[in-house]
């Protein structure tokens, strides 16, 4: 049904490599595998058959669990329109805890309903949510009273980018551990400014 490769440290494993926990969910136990280092990424792939066989509204989810002392992290899924996908692995850490057992990768048969987004797309949410807040901040700065409105001058974005690119290439990691470019400032142009519905240009 599904296989996982490990780069640079196995061969391609089925789904024989798993242990059944649960009618729709399997297990691999990583320290089965005596891999010479912990692996940090995995290529889990769908077979064409069971790609095609995959009920609708379900996919495959792929889980990731560090240490035994960690909690299952859910990397992505896969489906027909995506039947392969390469995933990085989170590092286990010694926070809160040093780390205790064996790493673990979980598969299950999901409704895709119920799946939260995949990881790239949480990162790129917390992204624009903090460039979103700096925005605000700085539009308030310039705001002034006008009836019922908030005004503020016609060249504000240009002002704010100008500032925001160069207090980027001062210190990159100021809004998160996360790359911030030209994609961040289009994903939150195009999800939060819109028509100006707070402040209006004077």
């Amino acid at each position: 049904m599904f296989g996982v490769v490990f780069p640079d440290h196995t061969f391609p494993l089925d789904a024989t490599a798993f242990a059944q926990v649960a009618p729709n969910s399997w297990l691999l136990d990583l320290s089965t595998l005596a891999l010479p280092a912990a692996p940090r990424s995995a290529v889990v792939f769908l077979l064409p058959a069971a790609a095609a066989a995959l009920p609708p509204g379900k996919a495959v989810a792929v889980y990731f669990q560090a240490a035994a002392n960690r909690p299952f992290a859910f990397l992505g899924a896969l489906g027909p329109t995506r039947p392969s996908a390469s995933l990085p692995l989170p590092e286990a850490g010694d926070e809160p805890e040093p780390a205790v057992g064996p790493a673990k990768l979980g598969v299950a048969v999901e409704d895709s309903a119920a799946l939260p987004p995949p990881p790239d797309e949480q990162r790129a949410e917390r992204v624009a949510l903090r460039v979103g807040e700096n925005l605000f901040n700085f539009m308030q700065s310039f705001c002034g009273a006008d009836g019922g409105k908030l005004v503020v001058p016609t060249d504000i974005l240009d002002r704010w980018f100008r500032k925001f690119q160069e207090r980027a290439k001062k210190d990159p990691m100021v809004f998160g551990r996360y790359h911030v470019g030209t994609m961040c400032w289009r994903l939150f142009y195009t999800h939060y400014l819109g028509p100006p519905s707070v402040c209006t240009p004077g």
